[in-house]
């Protein structure tokens, strides 16, 4: 029978100790022993190699038999039913007896395999905790103690009472797993750590990991030489990694961890998880200066003194927290308070105390259109303009909340005498925005030794060395402020959306007030327009009339001592009050067009087109006019207004073909979305489409939008007459209908122009 052990051989030193397997060792501590069963045969696969020395059997005797060949069969069946169970309960291990000595057997299983850890209680007594006398001293602890540093300190008293070491700490960590020591409870002699740091190095991420999954870890003897798991060397895949240890009380410590502890003078260890949201949030650290074992029950109780201590860790700082959260609520009601009563609160209260109170800072400024308001200990002018600009820059969309500003702002160093720590939240202008600053907070950290030497050579590689000093090391912290309370974070958040709320009043107030005089200015402007079109209406048209009727009088005669210049002159002058006739009746109808009262009506546009049609009728003769019209659908329309619109159009058609070519018009209509008529309309909207094709002399593509502006001419007065004016009235009537106009053209080609007006839902 060949036997193997499984015992990990890989060289663990400060390089590697971060991804060191510590969860599969392959050995075990020898203040008791192992086996591994295999949960479906009971088969023994693995066992500690101390066997022989607890129960007089060879480890070969032992390995591929099953329970009930080493043990009794009452206890092997007995076993069986306790292990089948849904669940196995670890505060209440299973009793082994061999030779009349009691083992303690704690369970858990990994894979298939069942872990049996055995650990001896010669005299058999049990020694239960009094659960009652425990649970009523934390009781009573906890109504005397107000905050978490009280309750810690008396959790680490208690603990020492009833386990016996010689120190037992409570450790916090930060959020990036440095340790302090925040409570201690020790012997007179010894001296203390409380209030002692400690580099995250010190406890490797893969630790914390076992740490959170297996509350409770004991080290009985620092100095212990680690007992190894064997088994029968059968097959390849029994190797270490077949027994994951985590759960393990009985497993062998990394060789790193064993150094450190030996480093400080320590001879056993018992360390209790405390955690927070399957966090780790600290622990309770227990050490002594010589091997001690203690037995299980004992450390059940410890175990229950982590309970009582993670159960308070979340009230208690929640409490800090509130009494923090009044304070802060308190000035934020009254900083609000006077905010929503006072329309220039800027101007005349950004010096108010309670600014600062509602974050405990020791300054704040707004910088608001250029302009600083400062409140309390704050840098100059120009460095806190620049932080301004810089936040707006890198942070205007989340904010920034930070104790170190150094750390994000280059410049930082040189303004953390008055700005070390800041809450920023940006306002509506480009750098616009509220500070909230704290005082830099030089600080002496007390390190266990120099955390910035983890490591130094030697000749076995790179070793723990510089840890073998714990003496007090002290490390000066700067350009840092007190950590901001998340209540501080929320109250001035709220204040500052607030705040913003209160800038946009204001400048919705203004602009209200600019406004009310824009209105006024358009009411006397309005008032000019409409004497303006009387004056277009009558003044000006009654001495054009005169002079057309005295123009043609004078030409009408026939006056033969008038010469030929004169009577040229005469007949320009009636040709220009004609144009100025024409001209003021177009401006009248653009005008009419966007100012009259919009009447809709549901209309039959055929009706419209035919009476356009009747209009045009001589012109329609005379150039022999061909015209092929779709029937046209019934709209809601302002009726006159499309009926200028058509005859505008067909006018246009008529007007621009070669004198040579017989006019032909072709109207057609469809339906389309609103999307094809313009982009940013919805496409469920819809449209008709009613198209105006032409056999003209077109345009150039380059004036399909000008066309509809004022007063656009493409051709020559004298061979096309007009204003000018009469695509621009068809485009304001289009929009009147919530529509458009758009065209096509082509140089020779002839037009198209297409009127869209919306379908009726």
């Amino acid at each position: 029978m060949n036997i193997k052990n499984i015992v990990n051989r890989d060289l663990v030193n400060l390089t590697n100790c971060e991804s060191e397997p510590i969860h599969i060792p392959g050995s075990i501590q020898p203040q008791g022993f192992m086996l591994g069963v295999n949960r479906r045969t009971y088969i023994i696969d693995f066992c500690s190699e101390n066997c022989a020395e607890y129960m007089g059997i060879a480890p070969q005797m032992i390995l591929g038999k099953t329970l009930a060949d080493i043990f009794s069969a009452e206890e092997s069946d007995g076993f069986k039913e306790y292990a089948s169970a849904e669940y196995i309960d670890s505060a209440k291990p299973y009793v082994f007896s061999v030779d009349n000595i009691s083992y303690n057997t704690t369970v858990h299983t990994s894979n298939e395999t069942l872990i049996l850890e055995l650990e001896p209680f010669p005299d058999g007594a049990i020694n239960l905790p009094n659960l009652y006398n425990q649970t009523r001293t934390f009781v009573s602890i906890m109504e005397k103690t107000s905050y978490l540093p009280e309750l810690c300190q008396e959790i680490a008293n208690q603990t020492r009472e009833i386990t016996g070491y010689d120190r037992v700490m409570i450790y916090k960590f930060d959020p990036t797993y440095n340790g302090e020591v925040i409570a201690e409870s020790k012997r007179e002699d010894l001296d203390s750590f409380a209030g002692q740091k400690y580099p995250h190095t010190d406890i490797p991420v893969q630790a914390r990991e076992l740490y959170i999954r297996n509350p409770l870890r004991m080290i009985a003897d620092i100095n212990y030489t680690p007992v190894p798991i064997l088994t029968l060397d059968d097959t390849s895949e029994k190797t270490n990694k077949s027994l994951d240890l985590s759960l393990s009380i009985l497993r062998s410590v990394s060789p790193i961890h064993v150094e450190y502890l030996k480093n400080m003078g320590v001879g056993a260890t018992l360390t209790i998880s405390l955690l927070q949201n399957q966090k780790l949030w600290g622990l309770i650290a227990c050490h002594h200066y010589s091997p001690k074992i203690l037995p299980h029950y004992t450390r059940l109780s410890a175990l229950l003194q982590g309970h009582f201590l993670t159960s308070q860790i979340a009230v208690r700082e929640v409490a800090e927290e509130f009494e923090v959260s009044q304070k802060v609520d308190k000035s934020l009601v009254e900083l609000l308070s006077k905010l929503h009563k006072n329309e220039n609160f800027i101007e005349e209260y950004h010096h108010d105390d309670s600014l600062l109170q509602l974050a405990n800072a020791t300054g704040a400024a707004i910088f608001l259109n250029n302009k600083l308001y400062k409140n309390g200990i704050t840098p100059t002018d120009e460095p806190l303009i620049s932080l301004f600009h810089f936040l707006a820059d890198n942070f205007k969309t989340q904010g920034l909340v930070t104790h170190c500003l150094s750390d994000h702002y280059p410049e930082g160093h040189a303004i953390s005498q008055q700005a070390a720590g800041i809450i920023y939240h940006a306002l509506s202008g480009n750098s616009d925005g509220i500070i909230w600053m704290r005082q830099e907070k030089v600080e002496t950290i007390n390190w266990g030794g120099n955390p910035d030497k983890a490591m130094l050579p030697n000749e076995d590689g790179l070793r723990l060395s510089p840890r073998k000093s714990f003496e007090l090391w002290m490390q000066v912290v700067k350009y840092q402020s007190a950590p901001w309370r998340k209540s501080e974070i929320n109250v001035a958040s709220g204040f500052s959306y607030a705040l913003q709320k209160h800038i946009n009043y204001r400048v919705i107030q203004t602009q209200e007030d600019a406004n009310r005089v824009l209105n006024e200015e358009l009411k006397t402007a309005n008032q000019e327009l409409a004497n303006l079109n009387w004056i277009s209406t009558h003044d000006l048209k009654e001495p054009l009339r005169k002079i057309q009727i005295f123009a043609s009088k004078v030409l009408d005669r026939e006056d033969p001592d008038l010469s030929a210049q004169v009577k040229d002159s005469v007949g320009r002058m009636r040709l220009a009050a004609e144009k100025m006739q024409n001209l003021i009746e177009d401006i009248l109808a653009y005008s009419k067009a966007g100012n009259m009262e919009k009447v809709f009506e549901e209309m039959d546009l055929n009706v419209i087109l035919k009476d356009v049609l009747r209009e045009l009728q001589d012109n329609i003769e005379e150039r022999h006019v061909t015209i092929h019209a779709q029937e046209l659908p019934a709209v809601k329309v302002i009726p006159f207004q499309v009926h200028q619109l058509f005859l505008n159009l067909l006018s246009n058609a008529i007007k621009f073909t070669d004198p040579d070519t017989a006019p032909d018009i072709d109207i057609k209509v469809n339906i389309v979305d609103g999307s094809a008529v313009n982009e940013i309309i919805s496409p469920l909207q819809k449209f008709y489409g009613i198209s105006f094709k032409d056999n003209g002399i077109g345009f150039d593509e380059e004036y399909e939008t000008r066309i509809f502006d004022v007063f656009q001419r493409l051709h020559p007065a004298h061979k096309y007459p007009g204003t000018g004016i009469g695509l621009a009235i068809c485009k304001k009537i289009a929009e009147n209908h919530k529509g458009f106009i758009t065209v096509r053209s082509k140089p020779g080609s002839g037009s198209t122009f297409t009127l869209f007006l919306p379908v009726s839902r």
